[in-house]
Protein backbone atom coordinates (compact mmCIF):
# COMPACT_ATOMS: atom_id res chain seq x y z
CA UNK A 1 0.00 0.00 0.00
CA UNK A 2 1.59 3.54 -0.80
CA UNK A 3 2.37 5.60 2.14
CA UNK A 4 0.00 8.69 1.84
CA UNK A 5 1.79 12.07 2.18
CA UNK A 6 1.43 15.66 2.27
CA UNK A 7 -0.82 17.53 0.12
CA UNK A 8 2.49 19.49 -1.87
CA UNK A 9 4.34 16.29 -2.08
CA UNK A 10 1.40 14.62 -3.27
CA UNK A 11 1.01 16.66 -6.02
CA UNK A 12 4.99 16.95 -7.14
CA UNK A 13 4.42 12.98 -7.05
CA UNK A 14 1.61 13.96 -9.60
CA UNK A 15 3.87 16.35 -11.36
CA UNK A 16 6.07 13.61 -11.79
CA UNK A 17 4.01 11.09 -13.55
CA UNK A 18 2.62 13.37 -15.82
CA UNK A 19 4.62 15.93 -16.65
CA UNK A 20 7.94 14.02 -16.35
CA UNK A 21 6.66 10.45 -17.37
CA UNK A 22 8.27 8.78 -14.70
CA UNK A 23 8.31 5.05 -14.11
CA UNK A 24 6.56 3.81 -11.49
CA UNK A 25 9.33 1.98 -9.64
CA UNK A 26 11.23 5.63 -9.67
CA UNK A 27 7.50 7.34 -8.18
CA UNK A 28 7.35 4.52 -5.47
CA UNK A 29 11.10 5.08 -4.49
CA UNK A 30 10.63 8.84 -4.50
CA UNK A 31 7.42 8.35 -2.73
CA UNK A 32 9.41 6.27 0.40
CA UNK A 33 11.53 9.25 0.30
CA UNK A 34 9.48 12.13 1.05
CA UNK A 35 7.82 10.11 3.23
CA UNK A 36 10.31 9.52 5.21
CA UNK A 37 11.87 13.03 5.04
CA UNK A 38 8.50 14.68 6.15
CA UNK A 39 8.24 12.25 8.95
CA UNK A 40 11.37 13.84 10.52
CA UNK A 41 10.39 17.16 9.86
CA UNK A 42 6.99 16.44 11.47
CA UNK A 43 9.12 14.69 14.57
CA UNK A 44 10.92 18.23 15.15
CA UNK A 45 7.86 20.34 14.61
CA UNK A 46 9.29 21.97 11.43
CA UNK A 47 6.60 22.86 8.23
CA UNK A 48 7.58 22.06 4.64
CA UNK A 49 8.07 25.94 3.89
CA UNK A 50 9.79 26.36 7.09
CA UNK A 51 12.57 24.11 6.23
CA UNK A 52 15.88 25.86 6.61
CA UNK A 53 19.39 24.47 4.80
CA UNK A 54 20.56 23.30 8.32
CA UNK A 55 17.10 21.28 8.67
CA UNK A 56 18.01 19.36 5.46
CA UNK A 57 21.76 18.40 6.76
CA UNK A 58 20.31 17.53 10.04
CA UNK A 59 18.03 15.03 7.77
CA UNK A 60 21.31 14.19 5.73
CA UNK A 61 23.51 13.31 8.90
CA UNK A 62 20.12 11.26 10.35
CA UNK A 63 20.24 9.28 7.30
CA UNK A 64 24.06 8.22 7.15
CA UNK A 65 23.58 7.52 11.02
CA UNK A 66 21.23 4.96 10.38
CA UNK A 67 22.90 3.53 8.38
CA UNK A 68 22.11 4.31 4.90
CA UNK A 69 24.51 4.02 1.69
CA UNK A 70 25.87 7.14 0.05
CA UNK A 71 23.80 5.97 -3.36
CA UNK A 72 19.95 5.84 -0.64
CA UNK A 73 21.20 9.49 0.91
CA UNK A 74 21.95 10.69 -2.72
CA UNK A 75 18.80 9.47 -3.76
CA UNK A 76 17.31 10.92 -0.71
CA UNK A 77 18.38 14.63 -1.47
CA UNK A 78 17.16 14.64 -5.15
CA UNK A 79 13.70 13.91 -4.14
CA UNK A 80 13.73 16.70 -1.49
CA UNK A 81 15.10 18.81 -3.75
CA UNK A 82 13.07 17.76 -6.23
CA UNK A 83 9.68 18.79 -3.86
CA UNK A 84 11.45 22.34 -2.48
CA UNK A 85 11.90 23.54 -5.92
CA UNK A 86 8.61 22.61 -6.95
CA UNK A 87 7.32 24.54 -3.63
CA UNK A 88 9.05 27.28 -4.82
CA UNK A 89 7.62 27.27 -8.62
CA UNK A 90 4.43 26.14 -7.92
CA UNK A 91 3.65 27.16 -4.58
CA UNK A 92 5.54 30.72 -4.51
CA UNK A 93 7.45 29.28 -1.76
CA UNK A 94 10.39 30.36 0.01
CA UNK A 95 13.53 29.47 -1.74
CA UNK A 96 14.78 26.21 -2.32
CA UNK A 97 17.01 25.36 1.17
CA UNK A 98 18.77 22.87 -0.76
CA UNK A 99 20.55 25.09 -3.33
CA UNK A 100 23.60 24.79 -2.15
CA UNK A 101 23.69 21.82 -0.09
CA UNK A 102 26.27 18.92 -2.16
CA UNK A 103 25.07 15.37 -2.05
CA UNK A 104 27.26 12.57 -0.46
CA UNK A 105 29.98 11.31 -3.06
CA UNK A 106 29.26 8.73 -4.40
CA UNK A 107 31.96 6.04 -5.84
CA UNK A 108 31.27 4.80 -9.57
CA UNK A 109 29.67 2.20 -10.45
CA UNK A 110 32.43 -0.24 -12.19
CA UNK A 111 30.10 -2.74 -14.09
CA UNK A 112 30.96 -6.46 -13.75
CA UNK A 113 30.75 -7.49 -17.47
CA UNK A 114 31.33 -11.34 -18.52
CA UNK A 115 33.84 -12.44 -20.81
CA UNK A 116 32.85 -13.46 -24.34
CA UNK A 117 33.17 -16.92 -23.66
CA UNK A 118 31.03 -16.82 -20.32
CA UNK A 119 28.62 -15.27 -22.39
CA UNK A 120 28.75 -17.88 -25.24
CA UNK A 121 28.27 -20.86 -22.50
CA UNK A 122 25.38 -19.05 -20.97
CA UNK A 123 23.73 -18.27 -24.36
CA UNK A 124 24.41 -22.23 -24.95
CA UNK A 125 22.90 -23.36 -21.75
CA UNK A 126 19.49 -23.74 -22.19
CA UNK A 127 18.44 -27.30 -23.95
CA UNK A 128 15.61 -28.97 -25.30
CA UNK A 129 12.98 -28.28 -28.10
CA UNK A 130 10.03 -27.17 -26.28
CA UNK A 131 8.26 -23.83 -26.36
CA UNK A 132 9.56 -22.53 -23.36
CA UNK A 133 13.17 -23.93 -24.22
CA UNK A 134 12.30 -21.36 -27.59
CA UNK A 135 11.07 -18.42 -25.29
CA UNK A 136 14.32 -18.60 -22.93
CA UNK A 137 17.07 -18.90 -25.90
CA UNK A 138 15.08 -15.74 -27.25
CA UNK A 139 15.30 -13.57 -23.79
CA UNK A 140 18.35 -14.21 -23.41
CA UNK A 141 19.76 -13.67 -27.01
CA UNK A 142 17.95 -10.68 -27.15
CA UNK A 143 19.36 -8.89 -23.96
CA UNK A 144 22.78 -9.64 -24.77
CA UNK A 145 22.54 -8.53 -28.43
CA UNK A 146 20.75 -5.54 -27.25
CA UNK A 147 21.77 -4.64 -23.87
CA UNK A 148 17.91 -3.65 -23.31
CA UNK A 149 16.84 -3.18 -19.28
CA UNK A 150 14.85 -6.07 -18.02
CA UNK A 151 11.50 -3.44 -17.70
CA UNK A 152 12.01 -3.07 -21.12
CA UNK A 153 11.97 -6.53 -21.84
CA UNK A 154 9.09 -7.08 -20.10
CA UNK A 155 7.05 -3.73 -21.67
CA UNK A 156 7.99 -5.30 -25.39
CA UNK A 157 4.68 -6.10 -27.83
CA UNK A 158 4.61 -8.08 -30.73
CA UNK A 159 4.44 -5.21 -33.64
CA UNK A 160 7.64 -3.73 -31.81
CA UNK A 161 9.83 -6.05 -33.55
CA UNK A 162 11.05 -5.78 -36.90
CA UNK A 163 12.94 -9.27 -37.53
CA UNK A 164 13.47 -8.79 -41.15
CA UNK A 165 15.01 -5.53 -40.84
CA UNK A 166 16.83 -6.86 -36.97
CA UNK A 167 15.32 -3.87 -35.10
CA UNK A 168 13.73 -3.05 -31.61
CA UNK A 169 11.32 -0.62 -30.78
CA UNK A 170 11.76 -0.06 -26.98
CA UNK A 171 10.30 2.25 -24.24
CA UNK A 172 12.61 3.45 -22.49
CA UNK A 173 12.96 5.50 -19.24
CA UNK A 174 10.97 8.35 -18.93
CA UNK A 175 8.67 6.97 -21.71
CA UNK A 176 11.54 7.35 -24.24
CA UNK A 177 11.27 5.36 -27.09
CA UNK A 178 14.44 4.32 -28.99
CA UNK A 179 14.98 1.86 -31.85
CA UNK A 180 17.79 -1.07 -30.96
CA UNK A 181 19.48 -3.48 -33.71
CA UNK A 182 20.00 -6.80 -32.99
CA UNK A 183 21.97 -9.63 -34.52
CA UNK A 184 21.06 -12.77 -36.37
CA UNK A 185 21.62 -15.62 -33.68
CA UNK A 186 18.90 -13.38 -31.90
CA UNK A 187 16.85 -12.87 -34.88
CA UNK A 188 16.80 -17.01 -35.16
CA UNK A 189 15.88 -17.13 -31.81
CA UNK A 190 13.39 -15.17 -32.08
CA UNK A 191 11.95 -16.43 -35.17
CA UNK A 192 11.97 -19.86 -33.48
CA UNK A 193 9.74 -18.52 -30.29
CA UNK A 194 7.15 -16.85 -32.77
CA UNK A 195 6.38 -19.07 -35.59
CA UNK A 196 6.80 -22.50 -32.78
CA UNK A 197 6.78 -21.02 -29.30
CA UNK A 198 4.51 -18.65 -28.39
CA UNK A 199 1.40 -19.78 -30.48
CA UNK A 200 1.38 -23.44 -28.49
CA UNK A 201 1.76 -21.04 -25.14
CA UNK A 202 -1.01 -18.50 -26.05
CA UNK A 203 -4.12 -20.83 -27.30
CA UNK A 204 -7.43 -19.25 -28.60
CA UNK A 205 -8.87 -18.98 -25.55
CA UNK A 206 -6.77 -16.77 -24.29
CA UNK A 207 -6.63 -14.15 -27.59
CA UNK A 208 -9.07 -11.72 -25.67
CA UNK A 209 -6.50 -10.90 -22.37
CA UNK A 210 -4.45 -7.82 -22.45
CA UNK A 211 -1.46 -9.86 -22.72
CA UNK A 212 -1.85 -11.32 -26.22
CA UNK A 213 0.13 -8.65 -27.45
CA UNK A 214 2.88 -9.57 -25.22
CA UNK A 215 6.29 -10.39 -26.62
CA UNK A 216 7.24 -12.46 -23.97
CA UNK A 217 4.84 -14.33 -22.33
CA UNK A 218 4.60 -17.20 -19.52
CA UNK A 219 3.38 -20.82 -19.82
CA UNK A 220 0.02 -19.58 -18.95
CA UNK A 221 -0.43 -16.83 -21.76
CA UNK A 222 0.41 -14.18 -19.53
CA UNK A 223 2.77 -11.68 -19.98
CA UNK A 224 6.28 -12.32 -18.71
CA UNK A 225 6.84 -10.04 -15.64
CA UNK A 226 10.63 -8.99 -13.97
CA UNK A 227 10.58 -11.94 -11.99
CA UNK A 228 9.97 -14.40 -14.71
CA UNK A 229 13.14 -13.25 -16.58
CA UNK A 230 15.08 -13.44 -13.30
CA UNK A 231 14.28 -16.96 -13.47
CA UNK A 232 15.18 -17.27 -17.08
CA UNK A 233 18.18 -15.68 -16.29
CA UNK A 234 19.25 -17.54 -13.07
CA UNK A 235 18.35 -21.22 -14.16
CA UNK A 236 20.41 -20.28 -17.49
CA UNK A 237 23.17 -19.32 -14.88
CA UNK A 238 23.27 -22.39 -13.02
CA UNK A 239 23.87 -24.75 -15.70
CA UNK A 240 26.89 -23.22 -16.71
CA UNK A 241 28.27 -22.76 -12.96
CA UNK A 242 27.55 -18.59 -13.32
CA UNK A 243 24.78 -18.01 -10.93
CA UNK A 244 27.14 -16.01 -8.39
CA UNK A 245 27.57 -13.59 -11.33
CA UNK A 246 24.95 -13.53 -13.52
CA UNK A 247 21.93 -10.81 -13.32
CA UNK A 248 19.93 -9.78 -16.32
CA UNK A 249 21.49 -6.56 -15.86
CA UNK A 250 24.53 -8.00 -16.16
CA UNK A 251 24.36 -9.03 -19.63
CA UNK A 252 23.21 -5.26 -20.30
CA UNK A 253 27.06 -4.15 -19.12
CA UNK A 254 28.69 -7.08 -21.17
CA UNK A 255 26.55 -6.21 -24.24
CA UNK A 256 28.34 -2.25 -23.84
CA UNK A 257 31.48 -3.35 -22.87
CA UNK A 258 32.06 -5.99 -25.53
CA UNK A 259 30.81 -3.53 -28.31
CA UNK A 260 33.30 -0.74 -26.94
CA UNK A 261 35.97 -3.66 -26.60
CA UNK A 262 35.42 -3.94 -30.61
CA UNK A 263 35.39 -0.45 -31.22
CA UNK A 264 32.12 1.08 -31.40
CA UNK A 265 31.90 4.58 -30.80
CA UNK A 266 30.86 5.58 -27.29
CA UNK A 267 27.92 7.59 -28.21
CA UNK A 268 26.57 4.73 -30.62
CA UNK A 269 26.59 2.90 -27.17
CA UNK A 270 24.60 5.52 -25.61
CA UNK A 271 22.06 5.83 -27.56
CA UNK A 272 21.73 1.62 -27.73
CA UNK A 273 21.45 1.85 -24.21
CA UNK A 274 19.11 4.76 -24.03
CA UNK A 275 21.24 6.63 -21.89
CA UNK A 276 20.46 10.54 -21.05
CA UNK A 277 24.11 11.43 -20.57
CA UNK A 278 27.40 10.32 -22.03
CA UNK A 279 29.14 10.48 -18.68
CA UNK A 280 26.66 7.23 -18.02
CA UNK A 281 28.28 4.74 -20.63
CA UNK A 282 31.62 6.41 -19.95
CA UNK A 283 31.61 4.08 -17.23
CA UNK A 284 31.93 1.08 -19.63
CA UNK A 285 35.39 2.40 -20.50
CA UNK A 286 37.13 1.42 -17.20
CA UNK A 287 35.43 -1.55 -17.27
CA UNK A 288 38.98 -3.77 -19.27
CA UNK A 289 42.19 -2.05 -18.41
CA UNK A 290 42.95 -3.48 -21.96
CA UNK A 291 40.38 -0.70 -23.65
CA UNK A 292 42.26 2.52 -23.28
CA UNK A 293 45.42 1.14 -23.99
CA UNK A 294 44.62 -0.51 -27.94
CA UNK A 295 42.67 2.55 -28.37
CA UNK A 296 45.76 4.78 -27.50
CA UNK A 297 48.42 2.25 -29.71
CA UNK A 298 46.06 2.34 -32.63
CA UNK A 299 45.44 6.17 -33.05
CA UNK A 300 48.36 7.95 -31.39
CA UNK A 301 50.95 8.67 -33.57
CA UNK A 302 53.79 7.89 -31.00
CA UNK A 303 52.61 5.14 -29.55
CA UNK A 304 54.28 2.27 -30.90
CA UNK A 305 56.81 2.98 -33.35
CA UNK A 306 60.21 3.91 -32.87
CA UNK A 307 61.84 7.34 -32.06
CA UNK A 308 63.37 8.64 -34.95
CA UNK A 309 66.71 8.47 -35.92
CA UNK A 310 68.17 11.85 -34.84
CA UNK A 311 65.74 12.13 -31.13
CA UNK A 312 67.41 8.94 -30.42
CA UNK A 313 70.59 10.20 -30.75
CA UNK A 314 69.48 13.66 -28.79
CA UNK A 315 68.77 11.24 -26.40
CA UNK A 316 72.14 9.54 -26.36
CA UNK A 317 73.78 12.50 -26.23
CA UNK A 318 72.14 13.72 -22.46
Amino acid sequence: MARALGRDAEEYISYLAVEKGRAEASLSSYRGDLAAYEEFLQARRVSLFEVTPNVVEDYMAFLAASGKKATSIARALAAIRGLHRFCEDERGGQPDPTARLAGPRRPSPIPKALTEEQVAALLGAVAGEDPVAWRDRAILELMYASGVRISELCGLELRDLDLEARLARVLGKGSKERIVPFGRPAAVALAEWLERGRPALCPERWQKRGDSEALFISSRGRRLGRQGVWVVVRKAAERVGLEAVVTPHVLRHSCATHLLEHGADIRVVQELLGHAAITTTQIYTKVSGDLLRRAFDAAHPRARHPQPAAVSEAAKAN
